[in-house]
């Protein structure tokens, strides 16, 4: 069994609907992830936020500009009177769903039920488009079988057995489909696996299932050696490690989310990454196999914010380090990058969620410098300790760029740059020009 994943561009038009449902028949069982519609968590989140300030009047107007969305959408996709009844009266309940919360108190649990209303939208429409051509499908709630626990991570051993209960009635069906991105929580409240998580979820499912094959189906054809949006000259990558994958993935490479590698590595099954624009070219396979090649591709990741920490009570010190992470970990915010030297440690970080009161406390251990408008720029290739000239090859070709910190070491798959935002274009080129001749 194959799982497949779309995700919201692939459903943003009816007419781009149809064409995946082209490729997903052309399957003998799948099991298919879908995201919501392009533009629609957007809209939610803007909903979401009007309630949250108590500006009634503007969700009100939100839900009802994407309520014309959806009736636009409806009668594009389906041929027949009944299915276009039927799914206007699913988009109506919708509606009056989100509706209901500009009637009370707004928190955040509601924030995430609102959130979820994406997807359960695209998967309803979905299904009936197949009832409508007489496939054999059936549509299953995420709700039923994927869960976080206290600690906001994948339960594995719940979603495995509920989703095994799940799919046990279903196995003349040649189409399943089922929802990304939402979940619930420990508490049994509707949450979700973040931004991006409907890849998350299909590589969860496919690993819950041992799936033959996970094929990510984005607007792109597979995973690129540099970022296409910014440089010119990039190519398409025939394959990839996991672990490359995933360097790529974190450090910024947009098609794919950071956590999803993991499950598909833990249970050994290739993940495709295929263009539904051009689904005959093959794509990206990520899988155990390690490349040849000494630079595999460069990745970007914008918004890094560098907290220097100092203090002459580091030098000879043990336990310093210990306390300056045990900060971090106190405000459950991620360290990306760090570097030290006798007197000094900078680290980097992406959510400034907490970003004050980490400052004041890290103020008790030495001076604190934060440093914003910041990128990393990571080169992601195969990098083994014992051999000479990987740092020289890539220092040439940044000899241009201000370097603020630099990671090297740590990986044999990875080696980091910190630069200032406004050098990343400049430098994506520079690699590309210095490690592929491009």
């Amino acid at each position: 069994m194959k799982v497949l994943k779309f995700g919201g561009t692939s459903l943003g038009s009816p007419d781009r609907l149809k064409s995946i449902v082209d490729i997903v028949l052309q399957e003998e069982r799948v099991l298919v992830v879908l995201s919501a519609v392009s533009g629609t968590t957007n809209s939610l989140v803007e909903i979401a936020t009007a309630l949250h300030n108590d500006d009634k009047d503007r969700a009100i107007d939100s839900i009802k500009k994407l309520h014309n969305h959806y009736v636009k959408y409806v009668e594009n996709l389906y041929e027949t009177k009944a299915k276009k009844e039927e799914a206007h009266k699913l988009i109506d309940s919708h509606m009056e769903f989100i509706m209901s919360f500009t009637k009370d108190l707004f928190t955040s649990h509601e924030e995430k039920a609102i959130l979820a209303q994406g997807e359960l939208m695209s998967t309803a429409l979905f299904q009936f488009y197949l009832e409508e051509r007489g496939q054999n499908s059936e549509l299953i709630s995420a709700l039923d079988f994927m869960r976080i626990d206290k600690d906001l991570e994948p339960d594995l051993f719940y979603i495995q057995h509920n989703l095994e209960r799940e799919l046990t009635p279903l196995k003349e069906k040649q189409v399943i489909i089922t929802q990304g991105y939402i979940c619930r929580n420990a508490f049994g409240e509707i949450d979700n696996l973040k931004r991006g998580g409907s890849d998350y979820t299909a590589t969860l499912v496919g690993a819950a299932i041992e799936a033959d094959v996970i094929e990510i189906w984005t607007d792109i054809d597979g995973m690129h050696n540099n970022d296409p949006r910014v440089v010119d000259k990039t190519y398409s990558i025939e394959r990839l490690s996991y672990n490359e994958a995933a360097e790529l993935a974190y450090f910024g490479a947009k098609i794919l989310h950071p956590a999803s590698v993991y499950p598909a590595q833990q249970k050994k099954i290739p993940i495709k990454l295929k263009n539904t624009l051009d689904p005959q070219k093959e794509g990206t396979t990520i899988d155990g196999d390690n490349r040849e090649f000494k630079f595999t591709a460069v990745a970007a990741k914008d918004d890094i914010t560098v907290i220097n920490i100092k203090s002459g009570r580091m030098l000879l010190a043990y336990g310093f380090l210990r306390k300056v992470f045990e900060i971090f970990e106190r405000y459950q915010t991620p360290i990306d990058v760090i570097t030290t030297s006798e007197v000094a440690v900078s680290v980097t970080i992406d959510d400034r969620t907490h970003i004050n009161e980490i400052y004041e406390e890290l103020r008790l251990l030495g001076e604190v410098r934060i440093e914003k408008e910041l990128s990393i720029v990571c080169v992601v290739g195969n990098f083994p300790r014992n051999e000479r000239g990987d740092g020289q090859v890539l220092l040439e070709a940044m000899k241009n760029i201000p370097i603020r910190m630099m990671s090297y070491g740590g990986s044999e798959h990875n080696i980091t740059f910190i630069i200032e935002s406004k050098y990343k274009t400049e430098a994506l080129k520079d690699l590309n020009k210095g490690l592929f001749d491009l």
